[in-house]
């Protein structure tokens, strides 16, 4: 593993928990009715799909079992459809898929140490 893909999947594994922590124990009507909340997450979800476009084409084809494509493109998505996204859609991103892509890239990172 390239050291700069090391570093990158660090970073990801840091924003999953943030965001995860953001909205901790909410309900989903909470964090409907919480603006900041849903920026604040928006905002993470973001920042995760700009980190996995630096990922390598090596990284990216040594692990095809990974999310890539679809983290990337929920990035997109927050980012220009904001005002139409469905905020349903990035608290279940949140809530369950980042669980799943923080324990993937965990498994990376020991096997590839």
């Amino acid at each position: 593993m390239q050291h700069r893909d090391k570093i990158i999947l660090q970073k990801i594994i840091s924003e999953i928990e943030i965001g995860t922590e953001i909205i901790g124990e909410l309900s989903l009507e909470e964090f409907l009715s919480d603006e900041k909340v849903k920026r604040a997450v928006g905002m993470t979800v973001i920042n995760i799909g700009e980190l996995i476009k630096n990922v390598t084409e090596e990284m990216r084809q040594s692990h095809k079992d990974v999310p890539w494509k679809e983290a990337a493109g929920m990035r997109d998505l927050t980012a220009h459809k904001y005002q139409t996204l469905r905020m349903e859609d990035v608290y279940s991103t949140v809530k369950i898929d980042f669980m799943s892509l923080k324990e993937q890239l965990q498994n990376i990172l020991e096997e590839e140490s």
